[in-house]
């Protein structure tokens, strides 16, 4: 006989407490394999596949695309051992329900887990292929394939099956109520639907989202229905009589942890910003020297990088952070330098570990895999944690200037506006040169102006005059 083991959604680390499904990549009545990835979510950090720890056969599925869930919800239930179909409890007992036994052996069981949460971080083998389950005789067909193919639209449903719809409960009907999610509870209070009056479909009849959803619907279908129909038709209105509504953009994912880390950073952080624009005609002459002379190309975000490497270690105050609560500056030993990055999903800030200990040629290795991870969505929360100090090169977008705002917890942030040719006093002369804005945003409390002002200076000097780099080299 089949066991339904339920799995839920595990702690992505980070101290992340919720995440949205983006895509399920098993369906119900599928097969498959422990550590097989079942379902694509989003964090406020990454994309990220989740592998299901057991393997059998896929019975139900919580959550639609689109859906925020938080850690510890359930995701789906998988028949292990057999087909997990109701109909094989009635040929073990017939005419029995589950016992309070069972259900708890069960509900203990389901609490089990593999340990293996995250792809890449310790599964087991790759994951087989997905297949759904298919018989050729109707005599032998898998009573889940079946329930599938039924005109019926109730789903094969965990455990102690319940009834999806919201069924109401008698009056004076009192107890807790069975519901574990805060975004359950929310969404049934601001629809005004008691959750008392709700049947769960869940394990034990925990009441999920899609119960709320099918009770909300119940409760104002007919209603809209009935007044769509008893309503005449609209007069023609002038346009300017039906203003149109405001678009209303959830900040979360990606656009929440940027919206949180820069609020954070601007409500925390003293910052100040000073600029200076450099010749960078001699580093540009430069990075078309070194293409030329063969081997990997040399970018310039990696030249770059270097100059940061090494003005820091002139200047460690800015590669530091602010511990609040002890009322410390720490100072931190490695650059950890990250970039900017924009994605379809929005600003990302991949980090270069160890950037001081890089070449240019390890540098453009690491800024070019980081950055086309970032655009498929394929980085992970390591890749995007542990930054000490950001290197922004918003001259990408054309524009010359800005005020850059810090990557909290760190304490300053280089921004690197567009190099064109301007007109320039060179050797004291006008010429055309190649011309850049450099701008550093940095916290108040770690250093002073005179301290700022002497990194800044430094850079552009290495901008202006690259054998600068040689006394550090």
């Amino acid at each position: 006989m089949a066991q339904v083991l339920e799995f839920k959604l595990p702690d992505l680390g980070e101290g992340l407490t919720e995440a949205e499904i983006v895509r399920w990549l098993v369906s119900v009545g599928d097969v498959v394999a422990i550590d097989q990835p079942v379902v694509e979510v989003e964090t406020a950090k990454a994309m990220v596949e989740v592998p299901c720890p057991y393997g059998g056969v896929v019975t139900a599925r919580y959550g639609e695309e689109g859906t925020e869930l938080p850690v510890g919800a359930p995701l789906l239930t998988v028949a292990v051992g057999g087909t997990g179909a109701p109909e094989e409890r009635a040929e073990a007992a017939p005419g029995a329900a589950p016992t309070v036994g069972e259900a708890a052996a069960e509900s203990a069981v389901s609490s089990e887990y593999s340990g293996n949460v995250l792809v890449g971080y310790g599964t087991a083998g790759p994951a087989a292929r997905r297949r759904r389950v298919r018989h050729e005789s109707p005599a032998v067909a898998n009573p889940l394939a079946a329930a599938q193919a039924a005109p019926a639209p109730a789903p094969v449903a965990a455990p102690a099956p319940v009834a999806v719809a919201p069924v109401a409960v008698a009056a004076g009907h009192q107890g807790p109520v069975p519901v574990i999610s805060p975004l359950v509870r929310k969404l049934a209070r601001d629809r005004g639907l008691d959750l008392r009056d709700v049947r769960g479909s869940g394990p034990e009849g925990l009441i999920l989202r899609a119960d709320v959803e099918l009770a909300i619907a119940a409760l104002e279908g007919p209603v809209a229905a009935q007044e769509t129909a008893i309503a005449p038709a609209p007069a023609a209105a002038p346009v300017s009589a039906a203003a149109p509504a405001a678009e209303r953009v959830p900040l979360r994912g990606v656009r929440g942890a940027v919206a949180d880390k820069l609020s954070r950073s601007r409500t925390e952080i003293p910052d100040a910003t000073c600029w200076v624009d450099a010749d960078a005609t001699e580093l540009m002459a430069a990075r078309t020297a070194m293409n030329a002379a063969g081997g990997p190309k040399i970018s310039l975000l990696a030249l770059l990088a270097r100059i940061c490497v090494h003005a820091l270690s002139r200047f460690p105050e800015l590669n530091s952070t602010v511990d609040t609560a002890a009322r410390e500056i720490v100072r931190l030993p490695a650059v950890h330098l990250g970039f900017a990055a924009q994605t379809p999903r929005g600003l990302v800030v991949p980090v270069v570990k160890d950037a001081g200990a890089r070449t240019a040629e390890s540098l453009t290795a690491e800024f070019a895999r980081l950055t086309e991870s970032a655009r498929q969505s394929a980085l992970t929360p390591a890749d995007l944690t542990g930054g000490t100090f950001t290197l922004n090169n918003y001259g990408v977008f054309g524009v010359d200037g800005s005020t850059p705002i810090i990557n909290h917890p760190e304490a300053a942030m280089l921004g690197v506006g567009r190099i064109i040719p301007k007109p320039w006093v060179h050797q004291g002369e006008l010429a055309v040169r190649q011309v850049v804005q450099l701008s550093l945003t940095f916290d108040h409390r770690v250093c002073d102006g005179g301290t700022a002002g002497g990194f800044l200076r430094y850079v552009a000097d290495c901008v202006e005059q690259p054998a600068v780099l040689l006394r550090t080299l």
